[in-house]
């Protein structure tokens, strides 16, 4: 391993750790220049301190193109991070479509999270179609035998 990609890793596990441990503005300090360099892991943790104001100033739009970025790259937890921006219409315009998008992206590898978020959506109508069947088939997926 080159000197270079071991002092990424450090950072990134020093940033994780303090992101972890609630030391936001050190964990910004360390995933900033990861994030940039277009670190999914890194990208995800400046889009949660972006969108609150931890450890900085909230800003949505670096919160949405940090989760975006990370999402994109393949990380389920940011795409699940995305499906709630459009949900709930934070940092981005609501749109229940976009966020039954970035839901099925990350139920796909298996995120229960965003299997039971998918299950709620069609079986109470949330900005899909109301679908009691699509519900049932994901709550079978994330593992539960009835809905509710």
């Amino acid at each position: 391993m080159s000197d270079d990609v071991e002092q990424m890793n450090m950072e990134l596990s020093s940033g994780i750790a303090a992101f972890e441990g609630k030391h936001f503005a050190i964990a910004a300090q360390n995933l900033s220049p990861l994030a940039d360099a277009g670190n999914p892991e890194a990208q995800y943790r400046m889009a949660i301190m972006a969108q609150n104001g931890l450890g900085m100033t909230v800003n949505e739009l670096l919160a949405y193109k940090y989760m975006k970025s990370a999402a994109e790259a393949g990380l389920a937890i940011a795409q699940h991070g995305m499906g709630f921006m459009y949900l709930e219409g934070e940092c981005v315009e609501k749109s229940g479509a976009r966020a039954v998008e970035w839901f099925k992206k990350a139920a796909d590898q298996g995120l229960a999270g965003s299997q039971t978020t998918l299950a709620m959506m069609y079986e109470q109508g949330q900005g899909v179609e109301q679908d009691p069947e699509e519900a049932k088939r994901w709550y079978r997926v994330a593992g539960f035998d009835e809905m509710g």
